[in-house]
């Protein structure tokens, strides 16, 4: 039987009823569904499959409705799969969950005519090594940073590309990120903006203490070293802005393209230059 697994965002009330129709729709074609928890609270007796484990269920679809933060989490769930995930855009601003609401039956139509548009979109690795052993890892979507915590001071970090020293210098973090997060951490502090297909990688720091250190991009098979030399106080290592774990003096974050990508589903192709003129008003005067 053909399933659909359903991500859904937390204390948006508008989504029971959502919920209830989409899952209508989905009977009616014969799917059966797979809900996360969030989803399942919408809907008082329904199942609930932690996100993580859904995968294991080879689900034929995925369905988010919320913003990019709940599709950044859908997509490290899925990193390891090729489904195909449709996002609908409940949130504020939404440059990776393009669809809006109206156009979400429509996309599902058009998937169940085998005429929707699969869009990849490359992940990055990235690892702590202490003491010589890695002791965490993930794939990450947009970015992973390095940042200072709540003292105001500035932490000092020692980038490497390639094991190419690059430069040692002092700044509140570091922001290795895909082309996909270029619009996201990256964009905000000041780093270039790049469009998805490219394959690339980008180092961005955030507020350096010299006026020569700027953002870089490199080729996207390189390795991205970032070595934690000075800490204020407290350093975290963020993953696409969600998960964050404190880091120690003398760690390490490897950062590389992983094996591992994305497949958004599209109902037509948009673009890079479509969302930034919706989304940013480019153009406008």
């Amino acid at each position: 039987m053909l399933q659909a697994a359903i991500i859904s965002k937390p204390q948006k009330p508008e989504l029971a009823g959502i919920l209830r129709d989409l899952i209508t729709w989905l009977e009616a074609r014969h799917y059966n569904y797979l809900l996360d928890p969030d989803s399942a609270a919408y809907l008082p007796g329904t199942k609930a499959i932690p996100r993580f484990d859904l995968p294991k269920y080879k689900p034929n679809l995925v369905i988010v409705l919320g913003g990019d933060g709940t599709l950044l989490a859908a997509a490290r769930a899925f990193a390891r799969t090729t489904t195909p995930i449709l996002s609908v855009n409940l949130g504020s601003l939404g440059f990776l969950t393009e669809i809006p609401l109206t156009d979400l039956y429509p996309t599902l139509e058009a998937w169940c005519d085998n005429c929707a548009e699969i869009e990849v979109r490359s992940m990055m690795h990235a690892e702590i090594i202490r003491g010589g052993k890695t002791i965490q890892e993930w794939d990450a979507l947009n970015d992973v940073v390095v940042a200072k915590g709540t003292i105001a001071r500035m932490g000092d970090f020692t980038v490497e590309i390639e094991s190419q020293l690059v430069a040692t210098f002092r700044a509140d973090g570091i922001i290795v990120s895909t082309p996909t997060g270029s619009t996201a951490y990256n964009l905000a502090a000041n780093g270039p903006i790049v469009m998805p297909s490219v394959n690339c990688m980008l180092v961005t720091p955030i507020c350096p203490h010299l006026l020569t250190i700027r953002p870089i991009v490199v080729p996207g098979d390189a390795t991205v070293s970032v070595h934690v030399v000075g800490v204020p106080n407290e350093i975290y290592l963020t993953v696409d802005g969600q998960e964050a774990v404190e880091l120690k003096l003398d760690d390490y974050i490897h950062c590389q393209r992983s094996e591992a990508s994305v497949r958004l589903l599209r109902s037509r192709p948009n673009g890079l230059f479509s969302v930034l003129r919706s989304k940013l008003k480019w153009g406008e005067r």
